[in-house]
């Protein structure tokens, strides 16, 4: 245990995880009344963030006694105290290099103001605000991201699945004539195997796609088979059909660049499937553009968020570009979205529902917290598959990075699962052009 820290808390931290306060150990917690002040803005709204900021509000009214604005509140048992800071004080340092009084230099206020008046004790901002962590290290004030929730190894996402060479010839006949798979004790895997990892394995004369099935304990063949008239064009889509197809594996994140087929993937072996669920569902986080709320949009609700849905409609239109325009395969698509057996809305539309028999693909997964990507899958009733389709690189969310974005933060947590799957898609499937953005732009 190291000596105790002070921690002024930014409200984007709060609006990131409600729960925040319980992530400090025994140090002592400082808010600034701008915050709550900012905090109040955000209580209207059925978003994430908004959800977010009614639950801190109502955990901080069962820690408010007579001491939250003198000697601060009792966090509990472990923990330190929380205070809050109100009205302004004096911080001539601020002042100076940042005359306007907004929130932010607010906030920066009461940090120099701490460090002064507590010299001895560390005073660090919390904010995931990368420029108001630049303008607080301008004048010599300390301050971090908040990490509770980052992933360490994301460098995961850059590589692509495990090739294994020099494998006994014999053992890759022998899974080629198995329908059941051989026994995993029979390889000799230096690495370890995650559940349900696929690989390629290779010797001097032959080679074959694989996967560890951890519910037999066995490795067994990859097969190139092609889902309601997508084909796969490569060892990766293959991969992907492979555990999306399987029906023990109830949780699966589809990574990788713009172009790799993700989303198409999903969708095509949500389809091939569609006699196994109830429902196909596909949902996408609205991420609004220049700073402007999707209020400002005309038309009713689904009018609102159908150009934000536009991609999902794009991928089902090439799906159904594969068969003739009469054929019974389009057909059985179009009656499926005219009875809602084939749904596509926005995230914050299944909000407090229970997703039973439902397969749930849920896109642009990285733009999710922590938080908001547990809230889904809790979600998930009986006989439900989710499907998480996300490019790491293409985070649209200001206080979100590679890792700490939701995405990243699931596939850390449930990678020893067995009812998980990952993979990895590397290589652009959408054009010559598109790869060539994608790789040198």
């Amino acid at each position: 245990m190291g000596a105790k820290k002070n921690f002024v808390i930014d409200t984007n931290v709060i609006l990131h995880d409600y729960n925040c306060l319980k992530n400090f150990q025994e140090n002592d917690i400082y808010l600034p009344i701008v915050v709550l002040e900012e905090l109040d803005k955000f209580k209207k709204g059925n978003e994430q963030i908004n959800f977010n900021a009614r639950e801190f509000v109502r955990e901080l009214d069962l820690l408010t006694d007579d001491h939250l604005f003198t000697k601060g509140a009792s966090l509990g048992e472990g923990l330190g105290r929380l205070f809050i800071i109100a009205g302004s004080v004096d911080s001539p340092r601020v002042h100076d290099s940042f005359p306007e009084r907004i929130p932010d230099h607010l906030i920066l206020s009461v940090v120099d103001w701490l460090t002064t008046k507590q010299p001895k004790v560390k005073t660090i901002l919390v904010t995931k605000d990368v420029n108001l962590r630049m303008k607080a290290r301008s004048i010599g004030l300390l301050c971090e991201d908040y990490i509770t929730d980052k992933v360490v190894n994301a460098d995961i996402f850059e590589k692509s699945n495990e090739i294994f060479e020099n494998i006994n010839p014999s053992l890759i006949d022998r899974i080629y004539s198995s329908k059941e798979g051989i026994d995993v004790g029979e390889f000799d895997f230096k690495d370890i195997l995650h559940p349900n990892d696929c690989f390629v394995l290779k010797s001097d004369r032959n080679s074959v796609l694989a996967r560890y099935n951890p519910f037999r304990h066995v490795v067994c063949r990859v097969n190139k088979n092609k889902n309601y008239g997508i084909e796969p064009r490569n060892a990766e889509q293959s991969f992907a059909f492979e555990v999306l197809a399987d029906p023990d594996i109830k949780l699966v994140a589809l990574t990788g660049k713009a172009g790799t087929g993700k989303t198409l993937l999903a969708l095509a072996a949500a389809l091939s499937q569609m006699n196994d669920y109830k429902q196909i569902l596909l949902a996408r986080p609205i991420v609004a553009l220049s700073n402007k709320d999707i209020g400002f949009l005309p038309g009713d609700a689904q009018e609102k968020v159908a150009p934000y849905m536009q991609p999902l409609f794009d991928n089902l239109n090439v799906i159904k570009n594969q068969f003739p325009s009469n054929s019974s395969e389009v057909k059985r698509v179009d009656d499926m979205q005219k009875s809602n057996q084939l749904v596509i809305e926005a995230l914050a539309f299944i909000r407090g529902r229970s997703l039973s028999e439902t397969f749930c693909i849920i896109d642009e997964a990285q733009n999710l917290t922590p938080h908001e990507i547990k809230t889904v899958i809790t979600r998930a009733g009986e006989g439900t598959k989710m499907v998480f389709t996300g490019d790491i690189q293409q985070i649209d969310q200001p206080y979100l990075d590679s890792q700490s974005n939701g995405l990243v933060y699931m596939i850390d947590r449930m990678k020893d699962q067995s009812l998980f799957a990952h993979v990895n898609l590397l290589k652009g499937e959408r054009s010559l052009l598109s790869e060539l953005a994608s790789n040198l732009m």
